[in-house]
């Protein structure tokens, strides 16, 4: 199985930008579709971006369109998630998961997790 490792939350202004890591350890990271998902206070843990084994795929949720960009170096075994135009309802536990790919998954589904990363972003 693969480990996951979140790094790079912070405390941000609205309208900064932070970029989230995910360090992939145990199984070469080309063996996954890899996903961010986030939880805020007091509600359920929602989908935010997938990106395809070899990236050359990718799927976000409306609300991150065209302010959020997923990508991975699988050569690094790392995952990233550059956001941009912070606001303060995308404060939330940031996530970062792996299922095997070529299989066919619901859009939030995931086998493995991170621990997660506190991004804070202040109005």
């Amino acid at each position: 199985q693969v480990q996951l490792v979140e790094s790079g939350g912070g405390l941000v202004q609205a309208g900064g930008s932070l970029r989230l890591s995910c360090a992939a350890s145990g199984r070469a990271l080309s063996r996954y579709t890899m996903g961010w998902l986030r939880q805020a206070p007091g509600k359920e843990r929602e989908f935010v971006s997938t990106i395809s084994w070899s990236g050359g795929s990718t799927d976000y949720v409306d609300f991150v369109k065209g302010r959020f960009t997923i990508s991975r170096d699988n050569a690094k075994n790392l995952v990233y998630l550059q956001m941009n135009s912070l606001k303060p309802e995308d404060t939330a536990v940031y996530y970062c998961a792996a299922r095997v790919a070529g299989r066919a998954w619901p859009r939030g589904v995931f086998e493995y997790w991170g621990q997660g990363t506190q991004v804070t972003v202040s109005s």
